[in-house]
């Protein structure tokens, strides 16, 4: 037999919801003129022994179930074509007309089910009935112990559960729409396997009766078997949906994208896979985000109480529990539980922690099946349990590239949003040009940041910076947006402001960090200088606003450390100007000059050579920084001018220490640009010819990103250079985009560690795994590995056990220029005779 339980659809879904009454109506217009027809067809004389008998059986049979569900709709089958062939044969049609319909009537309300689903599914019993009595009418019967009976029996049954199982699939198209092929095959299994078995297990009782009254002997071992195998087949029926689920689940959360609305799905497909009323995933604070609580109801709603309390004892119970899931039913449930049950609304409750990228866990809830039949059983918390690793997996991957975008977004030394974020900050809070949008910029310099980094090194520099944010966070308005820009430099974003009062906020703030602070064990006195505008009075736009913050810091750096953005004060294109137009005669007045930073051997402490770095002292502006000279010479395109004056200088201090019968190579810089030059290999050769300096003595540092630029990797450049006996480095290691494979296709002699790998190496375990990472992978491929930023002894001497080639950094010796090097040689090294077969002695570090 077949029944269902009828519900309302659920809503958007396209389908107006059907009143289980009109259900249960369509049932009675389709089983009461069934039942009258049987009725009055007879016989109703009966044995009443017999009568009770078979309808004991039929309720037995009725309790045997195998489930299926779709949505609110539960559909099952029982095991009670047993008892229908043997109420057809022994009782007659009316009999079996009302046995049935009070046995399923009877089992349906001792299960609480509603009244009218108990009206319709006693209704199909009637029409069950009443279909195979007038399938044995139209067949031919005789005794028991006839096969033409048999083979009646079957078809009467068979026919009466196909007609079953159109009724129900008609009643559950109506109140939810056609539920597809998945709920027919499992409607239709059932009466193809379980019917037929049934119904000839009751033949063969029948037969067993009328044989002796000693059948039961036999009868009673067979019924158990019978009910073993329904249980069984109902167990791997719930086994195999169950499994289904998980992996259509499994390929559904691969699918969700990884936003607020991908963890809704995945919330969406726990609910739908375990078929329950509501579904709750609280997740923990994670970088800039709050804590979540993410809810899929069957009304809709986004919120209900308890899941997302962190006092709440459902929740602390699950996510304390190293059980897996924790399962609480109202009816097994304390009083402290069923308070908690109460306060959702709900009667039976599956709990389980969640694992996030955050340390802390998650909790997920589900909350009551909306099957009427079954609750949430051992299957239900094993698919939960399966389900946990897909959800678990897509959350940490979701918290990845959330982590991935704030890092996009986010100063990594101090947290704090980058010049990309407070940009994209500004456009949004100004976006559309809204009459009265207002806020203030202040851009922020840390005057004694140069000084620190100079004298105490970059550790020392980076806890200024940290104690400045700090400082800044403290005393910033509440709205404001801090951002961190780039090496001293601060932005504080003040929505809604005028300029009259962004003025006044920088002032406050100026005052507040003018204070000492301790830093590397000293007490520092700090002070900032702050540039000030105001949109839309000095501009509209992040690029505008930004450009003229600038402006307007480096007016405040002789006007009292607080200025205001004014036309007139718009210097920087006037300067970018003129260093444009003064850059060649500089070179030529000695305005731009070198310095050299030693490099000595991490073993031997020989100083193997020296990095020469460019420097350009403005008698208006003072000190540019290099990164500008070199940018501004690559704009205007005198880049190779840059290239060859630092080369010659270079190489005529390389051949003033030949001449002196010292071997010290120098290493220069050599920009992306200058690489694309088509005539920079002749032009070094023609230095190296000029100043009598054998190639081997020079070295070429080239940036990571213009080494693996497929320009430079197509043409022969590189080749070239090396053929030249001049060695080829590759600068800044680690910070760019070079592979393995890359690498052993280019004719790189070394590697410079990255410093921001090394400056932490004492303090990170993971920059010093990334620092021995990078020197094995370069002594596999034959190559010199050079570490810079070394400022301590306990990092030199971690390089030096890892075997790292050379050194460099504050540790050994700043930049200095060529009078204070020569001093620094006389004062620091010591000459090694020229071993056998060299021409030319070494110098070494004395310790």
């Amino acid at each position: 037999m077949q029944a269902a339980e009828q519900q309302v659809r659920e809503p958007g879904d396209g389908r107006a919801p059907r009143s289980p009454w009109l259900v249960a109506l369509l049932g009675l217009a389709v089983g009461v003129p069934v039942g009258v027809a049987v009725f009055l067809a007879g016989p109703w004389r009966v044995d009443v022994p017999v009568l009770v008998a078979v309808f004991g059986i039929a309720v037995v049979a009725e309790r045997l179930t195998v489930h299926v569900e779709f949505r609110r709709q539960s559909f099952h089958s029982s095991a009670s074509e047993l008892a229908f062939v043997l109420a057809l044969l022994e009782v007659g049609g009316a009999w079996t007309a009302v046995t049935r319909a009070v046995a399923v009537a009877l089992v349906l309300t001792a299960q609480r089910l509603p009244a009218p689903k108990v009206v319709f599914n006693a209704a199909v019993a009637v029409l069950e009935a009443g279909v195979a009595v007038a399938v044995l009418g139209l067949l031919p019967t005789g005794g028991i112990t006839d096969p033409v009976t048999w083979l009646s029996c079957l078809a009467a049954v068979f026919a009466a559960n196909v007609v079953s199982a159109g009724l129900v699939g008609g009643a559950i198209t109506m109140a939810q729409g056609y539920p597809g092929r998945a709920l027919w095959a499992g409607i239709l299994v059932p009466l193809v396997v379980v019917g037929p078995v049934a119904a000839l297990i009751g033949l063969a009782i029948l037969l067993l009766l009328h044989t002796t009254v000693w059948a039961w002997l036999i009868m009673t071992p067979l019924a158990a078997a019978v009910v073993l195998l329904h249980r069984r087949f109902a167990g791997v029926t719930r086994e195999s949906q169950s499994l289904e689920q998980v992996y259509a689940f499994a390929r559904r959360v691969e699918e969700v994208q990884p936003d607020e609305a991908g963890t809704h799905q995945i919330v969406q497909a726990v609910r739908e896979l375990l078929n329950a009323e509501r579904v709750a995933l609280w997740l923990p604070p994670y970088l800039d985000e709050g804590p979540r609580l993410v809810v899929a109801t069957e009304d809709g709603a986004d919120w209900y109480d308890g899941p997302g309390d962190p006092d709440d004892l459902l929740r602390r119970r699950a996510v304390a529990s190293t059980d897996g899931v924790v399962h609480v039913t109202a009816a097994r449930a304390g009083a402290a539980e069923r308070a908690a049950l109460a306060r959702r609304g709900v009667s039976d409750l599956l709990g389980a922690p969640v694992t996030t990228a955050a340390g802390e866990p998650g909790y997920l809830e589900v909350c009551d099946r909306r099957s009427d039949l079954v609750s949430f059983s051992s299957s239900e918390r094993g698919a939960l349990d399966s389900m946990l690793t897909h959800v678990n997996a897509a959350i940490r991957q979701q918290q990845l590239l959330t982590r991935i975008r704030y890092d996009a977004d986010h100063d990594r030394l101090t947290g704090l949003p980058n010049r990309q974020r407070l940009s994209a900050e500004i456009d949004q809070l100004l976006a559309g040009g809204a009459a009265g949008a207002r806020a203030g910029l202040i851009l922020a310099s840390l005057g004694t940041y140069a000084d620190v980094t100079d004298t105490l090194g970059h550790a020392a520099s980076d806890e200024l910076l940290l104690v400045i944010a700090g400082l800044l966070r403290e005393h910033a308005p509440p709205t404001a947006l801090l951002a961190r820009m780039e090496r001293e430099q601060f932005a504080v974003l003040l929505p809604g402001l005028s300029l009259a009062a962004t003025e006044q906020a920088a002032r406050r703030l100026r005052e507040a960090a003018a204070t000492r602070v301790r830093v590397a064990g000293l007490d520092l006195e700090v002070s900032l200088t702050i540039g000030v505008v105001a949109a839309p009075v000095h501009g509209t736009d992040s690029g505008i606003l930004m450009q003229r913050a600038d402006v307007a810091l480096l007016a405040a750096e002789s006007s009292g450390g607080v200025a205001s953005y004014h036309p007139v004060l718009d210097q920087q294109s006037l300067r970018r100007l003129q260093l444009a137009s003064e850059l060649e005669q500089a070179m030529a007045d000695g305005q731009i000059s070198v310095v050299f930073q030693p490099v000595i051997d991490a073993q031997t402490n020989d100083i193997v050579s020296v990095e020469t770095l460019i420097r350009w002292v403005h008698p208006r502006y003072g000190n540019v920084p290099p990164e500008e000279v070199i940018g501004l010479a690559e704009q205007i395109g005198r880049i190779g001018l840059v290239t060859d004056h630092v080369l010659d200088l270079a190489l005529a201090r390389c051949r003033r220490w030949l001449d002196q019968g010292i071997a010290l190579s120098v290493a220069v810089n050599v920009s992306a640009r200058s690489l694309a030059e088509p005539d920079l290999v002749e032009r070094i050769r023609g230095a190296l010819q000029r100043h009598e300096v054998p190639g081997e003595l020079l070295i070429l540092e080239l940036t990571e990103s213009s080494v693996v630029d497929d320009a430079v990797r197509e043409s022969s450049v590189l080749d070239d250079l090396h053929d030249l006996g001049l060695r080829l480095s590759m600068d800044d290691f680690g910070t760019g985009y070079s592979s393995l494979s890359q690498l052993r296709q280019l004719p790189i002699d070394e590697l410079k560690i990255d410093k921001s790998f090394v400056l932490t190496m004492a303090t990170s375990q993971g920059e010093s795994f990334i620092a021995r990472s990078i020197i094995e992978l370069a002594h596999n491929l034959g190559l010199c590995v050079v570490a810079e930023g070394v400022e301590d002894e306990m990092t030199r001497n971690q390089l030096a056990t890892m075997g790292c080639d050379k050194l460099q950094g504050f540790l050994i010796s700043r930049p200095l220029p060529e009078d204070r090097l020569e001093r620094w040689l006389l004062a620091r090294a010591g000459v090694r005779s020229a071993t056998p077969g060299a021409p030319h002695r070494r110098l070494f570090v004395r310790t």
